[in-house]
């Protein structure tokens, strides 16, 4: 008897329901699905609906993510949680199925009007959950409708005490306002309001059409100002290019100046050493040269090789200054060298001297030589 019952119970409880589906334009076979009694049937799935019930069929399945209100007699007798309970027929009543799962409500459009007397039109949506199904059955008549109705009241009173441009640039305040409005008014529903969001904010037209030009105006602005900044920079960055070729120029020259300065320096430096290394190998060379003379000198035979040389020169000397003058001056001692030296450097000043005097005329010169010759003859 009792699987009988409990049978017809899980008949009665889940019902097929046919659906079809298209695949290709064409019918395809029909499969089942099932849905509870009472869930989207009487009390649907809408979520304005309220409130939801469900027949009692003695033993009853709670879905998951929901919870089952149960009366007995008219009176709370029990909240059941997911799963499965017996119930007492006629005696208890399932009054309230509640939905515990976060669900997202439509805000309609609501006029209002700004502090600075902008009138606008809001929407926005609203996420709550049920959090305490006692509270929700019996906290109020259609809690749904009643935190409705809340949030658009609190989206006016929060939306009338700022500017456009605050709303506008600010709606993250704007939502907290009114979430914050909402949770404290939603409590004794058993709801917990989960966050607002503004999702659209409609000025009316003269407002649009001002916010419009201005837009445009301040775009127009924008682009003289960059404009302008584009031209200051570029003067800038030209005078500042200016100004680095010229320091560029000006320390190329100087490094110039200071590598020929150093270069003309080492040149005469190098120059210096060459003259100096020069005059020191010269004068090295001449000492070694009166070094060996003197030794060949102290050897055997030495004076009478100086003594020939010294002649040699003697002759080519008296040569040359034949060639240069006149007059010529014999050494009575041939033999002595130091009157050698003596006669050579007279003649050497005398050939010198007479290089610098002009040569006479024609005439004169025979006179001279005929005086000469009567001086000779006498």
């Amino acid at each position: 008897m009792s699987r009988h019952l409990i049978a017809k119970s899980l008949q009665a409880a889940i019902r097929p329901s046919l659906i079809p589906t298209r695949y290709g334009g064409q019918h395809a076979s029909r499969s089942f699905s099932y849905v509870l009694d009472g869930w989207g049937g009487q009390g649907g799935g809408s979520s304005w609906q309220w409130p939801v019930t469900k027949p009692n069929t003695v033993f009853n399945i709670v879905p998951q993510g929901h919870k089952y209100v149960v009366e007995r007699f008219g009176k709370l007798h029990s909240i059941q949680d997911s799963g499965y309970f017996f119930a007492i027929p006629w005696v208890d009543q399932i009054a309230y199925v509640i939905d515990i799962r976060e669900r997202a409500m439509d805000i309609p459009p609501q006029a209002a009007i700004t502090r600075d007397n902008v009138s606008v039109e809001v929407s926005g949506n609203l996420f709550i959950k049920f959090q305490d199904p006692q509270a929700a059955a019996y906290g109020a008549l259609n809690p749904l409708y009643s935190v409705t109705q809340h949030a658009q009241s609190a989206m006016r009173s929060a939306i009338g005490e700022m500017e456009l441009d605050e709303i506008l640039h600010g709606r993250a305040r704007l939502n907290a306002l009114i979430k914050g409005s909402l949770q404290e008014a939603a409590l004794p529903w058993g709801l917990e309001i989960r966050r607002y969001e503004i999702t659209e904010i409609t000025p009316d037209q003269q407002i649009r059409t001002a916010m419009d030009k201005q837009a445009a105006a301040e775009r127009d602005r924008r682009e003289h100002v960059l404009r302008a900044e584009g031209d200051k920079q570029r003067a800038q960055l030209t005078s500042e290019g200016v100004k680095i070729s010229l320091t560029n120029e000006s320390e190329g020259n100087l490094i110039k100046i200071r590598n020929e300065a150093e270069a003309s320096k080492q040149k005469i430096l190098l120059e210096a050493q060459g003259q100096a290394e020069a005059i020191r190998l010269t004068a090295q060379a001449q000492a070694e040269a009166l070094a060996m003379i003197a030794e060949q000198l102290n050897r055997e035979g030495g004076q009478e090789a100086a003594r020939l040389a010294l002649a040699r020169d003697y002759v080519s000397m008296y040569g040359e200054m034949g060639q240069q003058s006149n007059t010529i001056m014999f050494n009575d001692r041939p033999a002595d060298v130091n009157a050698l030296l003596s006669q050579a450097v007279l003649s050497m000043n005398a050939a010198a001297n007479a290089a610098k005097v002009p040569s006479l005329p024609e005439n004169s010169h025979g006179e001279n030589q005929s005086s000469a010759n009567e001086q000779e003859h006498k």
